[in-house]
């Protein structure tokens, strides 16, 4: 995002708009940090500047990545759907990606306030990269290495975002394997993340919650059963 100097009247109404305080005054007026920028153009829908002096440009490689993973009202190329993560994880019952003996993590890292690099990201995706499969059809998968978890283009590590989520699956055995390495990374890193563990019930019970629990993880109590009506995809 960018501000037209020329239209700007420095009444800084659009501040309170932008989630990651990149909208700053200086001796030569109000302008956007490039740098903190995450291109969710918030501001801008927000309509908040009288004066239309906020305005997006065209967006290049690899900054065009800042608008596919903030603004959750643009389509990712990628998935084709809206956000930044995939529907399947929530239709489970639908499509299968987790059977029995498999857990499933969605890791999103950021939020609003405090936003992330993909070096952060790819801290977390090397971390887990040889405990775990990666969701071929998410965002972030598509921009890594699964084998290593590095990012193919070096060049986006600077890029920050709201947020990005990463997916994955591994065994039941794995589980407390990869949860470990989650809290290890999680010192290492300048953001924060959320976790979201999946996994099969069994009759009324949750097998892999009583696991996580006696190993000393507290998951909240806010969790979704998702019902099996639907019919498996062929």
């Amino acid at each position: 995002m960018q501000i037209d100097e020329n239209k700007c009247i420095k009444c800084q109404t659009c501040f309170p708009y932008c989630p990651v305080d990149a909208i700053q005054i200086g001796r030569a007026g109000v302008f956007i940090d490039q740098n903190l920028c995450v291109e969710c153009a918030a501001c801008l829908k927000s309509g908040a500047c009288a004066e239309q002096a906020i305005y997006q440009p065209t967006l290049k490689w690899p900054r065009i990545l800042r608008a596919q993973f903030s603004d959750p009202l643009v389509t990712h190329p990628i998935t084709g759907i809206s956000g930044r993560g995939t529907a399947e994880m929530k239709t489970n019952d639908v499509t299968k990606r987790f059977i029995e003996g498999e857990l499933g993590f969605a890791i999103e890292v950021g939020r609003p306030g405090i936003s992330t690099s993909f070096a952060d990201v790819e801290q977390i995706a090397q971390a887990l990269a040889s405990h775990v499969e990666f969701e071929p059809l998410n965002p972030v998968t598509r921009l890594l290495d699964p084998e290593t978890g590095k990012f193919r283009d070096e060049i986006i590590l600077n890029e920050r975002v709201l947020s990005a989520i990463i997916e994955c699956k591994t065994t039941v055995s794995q589980g407390l394997s990869v949860l470990h390495r989650l809290k290890t990374v999680a010192s290492t890193l300048e953001t924060v993340f959320s976790l979201c563990v999946i996994s099969r019930c069994q009759g009324f019970d949750i097998p892999f919650k009583g696991v996580m629990e006696a190993a000393g993880f507290h998951p909240r109590m806010n969790g979704k059963t998702n019902v099996g009506l639907g019919r498996p995809l062929q």
